[in-house]
């Protein structure tokens, strides 16, 4: 790859993590500098940088990073979450990287172990999703809970914290951080009423095998 071609594609990522990060404040699956997005180009991630509001974050303000967390090119500091997504990456294989802080899953990671069997839509992450145990933001403790929750998954509840979602891009990641906050509305509202009716694990594992090739 020659360095005009690279220097295109990494520009081309900063600002679709630039684009992404605005578009979670606007949806409400953040809140202010809380959340993260990242894309991966190659042996490189383009990843937010660290308390910048979202609301007006630009391309230049995109930190990118190699594999191991050094900083190659931008102006700030990257997020703190960025162990996390590094072992995304390396562990998981994921293309992008979508962390919320997005209001119906961090309640429902405040009563539940995981995410329940209310909609088949729960199988476009593989499966049943589990809600990774408590740990301090931005530490290791945190990435061995949530990547340990992201066996065989493409997305996690973080309790008391928010969700993350992986993707072969920015958008198909993007679209599971939406479908999980979707999830898990669902839930509360209907728990709010009365015990929710739930799927059984041999209709989810029906819907999983209906998802493969779904689409486009």
């Amino acid at each position: 790859m020659t360095d005009d071609v690279s220097g295109l594609l990494i520009g081309k990522a900063r600002s679709e993590v630039a684009e992404y990060a605005r578009r979670m404040v606007r949806d409400g699956l953040a809140v202010g500098t809380s959340g993260n997005v990242s894309v991966r180009i190659g042996d490189l991630v383009a990843v937010t940088p660290s308390g910048v509001g979202y609301e007006q974050v630009a391309a230049a303000d995109v930190c990118v990073v190699d594999l191991e967390g050094f900083v190659v090119e931008g102006r700030f500091v990257p997020t703190s979450e960025l162990p996390l997504h590094l072992a995304c990456y390396q562990r998981h294989g994921a293309g992008a990287v979508v962390h919320t802080h997005s209001p119906a899953a961090t309640a429902l990671s405040l009563l539940r172990d995981d995410v329940p069997f209310v909609h088949y839509q729960i199988a476009m992450f593989g499966g049943g999703i589990s809600v990774a145990p408590y740990a301090p933001f931005g530490s290791l403790e945190l990435v061995e809970n949530v990547s340990a929750a992201l066996t065989a998954r493409t997305a996690a509840v973080m309790k008391h914290h928010g969700t993350v979602s992986l993707g072969s891009h920015l958008e198909k990641a993007y679209d599971g951080a939406r479908q999980l906050e979707w999830l898990c509305d669902v839930w509360l509202r209907a728990s709010a009423v009365a015990p929710p009716a739930l799927l059984s694990a041999d209709q989810i594992e029906e819907a999983v095998a209906r998802m493969v090739g779904y689409g486009q």
